[in-house]
């Protein structure tokens, strides 16, 4: 076996671990992420953790940056199908955000969301990694938002629907029912 082969073997095990606990953080919280199960779940041994990371904890830092982007790709397409058919970009993002598919699927939906409620309790390294994420979705919404926005209106849209979809999720029936009038109430608010 050559070194790319074996180099590409290694990049599709680490992305495979990555996958796996970046699904496992957003549905069981920080707590909930045992490097045994990970390992399962990616179709690998627990032995073989060690060739791929250091610790737990450096394990949870790349999930929660791999959940990050998985989760910004998907969001980012329904935003941009939502575009196309005419939606502003503010709209976009709250249909998006706020649509039954992301609020079905806590593996694959937004990090922030499934774990903001634990970041203050975690380790200094997942701390920042976490702020970071929430800063980045702050981030994102504000550029949804005209150029002039100030920033606290993206914290504030960010915060609304964060709560949003974390309220949906714990209600089941009950919350995604609700979910169109809060994206209407949103809309209307911040799509000026």
């Amino acid at each position: 076996m050559n070194a790319d082969t074996k180099q590409s073997r290694r990049d599709q095990s680490h992305a495979r671990i990555l996958d796996a606990a970046a699904r496992a953080v957003r549905r069981q919280g920080y707590a909930g992420v045992g490097v045994a199960d990970v390992m399962k779940e990616a179709g690998m041994t627990h032995g073989g953790f060690y060739a791929h990371f250091q610790s737990r904890d450096a394990l949870l830092v790349a999930a929660i940056e791999h959940a990050a982007l998985d989760s910004v790709r998907i969001l980012s397409r329904r935003m941009e199908a939502l575009q196309e058919a005419g939606a502003s970009p503010v709209r976009a993002l709250i249909e998006a955000y706020l649509g039954d598919e992301h609020v079905a699927s806590c593996e694959r939906g937004c990090p922030v969301a499934a774990l903001g409620s634990e970041m203050p309790r975690q380790s200094d390294e997942l701390l920042a990694v976490s702020r970071k994420r929430v800063s980045g979705l702050v981030e994102r919404v504000r550029s949804s938002l005209p150029p002039d926005a100030p920033r606290e209106r993206a914290f504030a849209l960010a915060a609304g629907m964060v709560g949003a979809l974390q309220l949906a999720r714990a209600l089941g029936d009950e919350g995604r029912a609700m979910l169109p009038a809060t994206r209407a109430a949103l809309i209307d608010q911040y799509d000026a």
